[in-house]
């Protein structure tokens, strides 16, 4: 795997020619004298104010999600992108020196405390990261131990490669249909290079598992809620990832580095970090199992489409690459980390995961990610951005509910809870989506301070919590999110009668907003009555936050946008024919008691 020496002859050049340019072997992590060659690297960038930050969004870097109010961690993959951030005027301290050199590391650290402990403290036990063959055999297992609260299912649409991806759903009388409880999503992988973002939402789903009939409080939740996870939903992405960042890859691709281990994330190693999924061309899919012949794309450059950049919600607008390379905004095009896709639902994975949602009274859902230590809510643009309509976007309608959700859910982890815009401009995102189409409160966790897929052990202490957070960490915000699943003080109720057996369907058709334009949706669950013929249904409000009232503020004026009221339509079907339907309005945290929904 000798990489070619023009690749390496110009590497070289350009890491010397840098030498004139920064501002100090210290602050760029490039050893002194004509020897100092660029190795891939995570620097913290200055951005003490707001129009720092959109300079900053222009140069085409790759930005984490680790930001505060005055700074970025950015992931440096050339001399080419060094050169860009010290041309820009930026000043910034480096984190990691070199990425590749730090992967190695860590898969030695892991080696080790695999090698030290029988069993971790995790509630699976293990003591390494998964594959993806390890998610898809862990689900099977808990559903064959836990049959009567777990159920493993498949969801619609295979990946491009040809992958079935698949999810768990766990609660009480999980087989039996729909009855009125609503549901808890916790997605991870997205982004393939974040593995821990899939081994947080896997152990909780084991920890759910394993403590329902044992935890008091866990099985009093698991009664009145459903919680599906889906781990892995880049299933493509990750799987590169996660094989070509292996500690035995690593050291073989080191030893025959011609630099030394020390060319770009982008050259070496692979895919370890990719972020996007495998699309090569848009609107064409690829034939089975040729992802892998794919070429490297690490750090999130070169193919693929950003999945958390490609739902529905304000598609198309600030923080998310278009197809077209774009030199102002310093956009790559398709070859982007942003790059949204061809349109607001274009890729198979994420048009899974909104048929989920669409399927299911979702009253909570969790996107996670790495890394940043951050807990994001909507809206994933600043509030004084002008949207669509040509006015400012302004705060999410929920804006208090869901800083306040946000903080008991930071009291466990220790993350900081801010707006999504606070980290840096995004739209397309999961949660602005499923928040602004449903009225489901979602959010986005950055998990870990510092790095993509760090050392194990750090994983286990995310989970469990370390330090002041002990016995919290995230198991405890994901269970504050449960707690929120179930109460009724943030969602709607229908009560009422019906004829035993009767399905009940709960459907709105819409209009939702990209950034340019808008496309047809929609929500459409269903429940079947049980024998006793009296229901309750759990349901997310009629109305959504996109067509909400909103305040938002010009030229130091409060001014008020007019909102409108939106039904549900409740149609009774016996015998897959409709026996009868009628329009239903209900608001957060009311109980609409609909008394004979149905006629005998």
């Amino acid at each position: 795997m000798r990489l070619p020496a023009l690749a390496a002859a110009t590497t070289a050049a350009l890491a010397l020619a840098l030498g004139a340019l920064s501002p100090s072997p210290a602050a760029t992590g490039t050893p002194a004298g004509a020897a100092s060659l660029f190795a891939p690297r995570l620097v913290t960038v200055d951005t003490p104010t707001d129009a720092h930050k959109d300079r900053l969004a222009a140069l085409g870097l790759d930005l984490t999600e680790h930001a505060g109010h005055d700074y970025v961690e950015v992931v440096l993959h050339t001399p080419a992108d060094l050169l860009a951030l010290v041309a820009g005027g930026f000043t910034f301290d480096v984190r990691i020196r070199d990425l590749v050199r730090r992967g190695v590391e860590v898969a030695e650290i892991n080696e080790a405390y695999a090698a030290r402990v029988a069993r971790s403290p995790l509630p699976s036990g293990r003591d390494t990261y998964r594959t993806l063959a390890d998610y898809e055999a862990d689900m099977a297992a808990l559903a064959r131990k836990h049959r009567t609260i777990v159920k493993r299912f498949a969801l619609d649409r295979p990946s491009l490669d040809g992958r079935t991806i698949y999810g768990v759903e766990i609660g009480e009388d999980v087989r039996r249909p729909a009855s009125g409880r609503p549901t808890l999503v916790l997605l991870g992988l997205h982004h393939a290079r974040e593995w821990p973002s899939g081994e947080n939402a896997m152990e909780f789903a084991v920890d759910l598992a394993t403590s329902y009939g044992k935890d008091r409080r866990i099985t009093r939740m698991l009664r009145q809620a459903r919680v599906v996870v889906v781990p892995v939903v880049n299933v493509d992405g990750f799987d590169l990832s996660r094989t070509d960042g292996e500690y035995v890859d690593l050291r073989a691709l080191n030893d025959v580095d011609p630099l030394g281990g020390s060319l770009s994330v982008l050259a070496t190693p692979g895919h370890a970090y990719k972020r996007k999924n495998c699309r090569v061309l848009d609107g064409v899919d690829t034939p089975d199992g040729t992802c892998r012949a794919s070429l490297t794309s690490s750090g999130g450059f070169g193919i693929g489409v950003d999945l958390n950049r490609n739902y529905g919600g304000f598609w198309g607008g600030p923080g998310a690459a278009a197809s077209t390379p774009d030199l102002a905004n310093v956009e790559a095009g398709v070859l982007d980390p942003t790059y949204r896709g061809a349109a607001a639902f274009s890729e198979p994975e994420t048009q899974n995961i909104r048929d989920l949602v669409r399927e299911r009274q979702v009253t909570m859902l969790i996107s996670n990610h790495t890394f940043g230590n951050l807990i994001l809510r909507p809206n994933g643009v600043n509030p004084e951005t002008l949207g669509p309509d040509g006015k400012p976007v302004g705060d999410a309608p929920d804006e208090k509910a869901l800083k306040r959700l946000g903080a008991a859910m930071a009291a466990n982890n220790g993350y900081d809870n801010i707006h999504g815009w606070e980290l840096y401009d995004t739209t397309g995102t999961t949660e602005d989506w499923s928040y602004n189409a449903t009225g489901g409160f979602g959010y986005t966790f950055e998990i870990g301070p510092d790095e993509f897929h760090p050392p194990f052990p750090d994983v286990v202490d995310q989970y469990r919590g370390a330090g002041k957070y002990a016995g919290r960490g995230n198991r405890g915000a994901y269970l504050v999110a449960l707690q929120h699943t179930i109460d009724t003080a943030h969602h709607g109720v229908l009560r009422g009668k019906a004829p035993a057996g009767t399905v009940l369907r709960l459907r709105k058709e819409f209009r939702s907003p990209t950034w340019e334009s808008a496309y047809d949706d929609f929500v459409d669950s269903t429940i079947t009555v049980p024998r006793s013929g009296r229901f309750r249904w759990v349901v997310n409000p009629s109305t959504r936050p996109v067509v909400q009232p909103r305040t938002y503020r010009v030229d130091g004026v409060t001014r008020t946008t007019a909102g409108k009221r939106e039904a549900y339509t409740l149609t009774c079907e016996r015998r897959g024919k409709v026996a009868q339907r009628s329009k239903v309005f209900v608001d957060r945290g009311q109980v609409v008691r609909l008394g004979a929904a149905c006629r005998r």
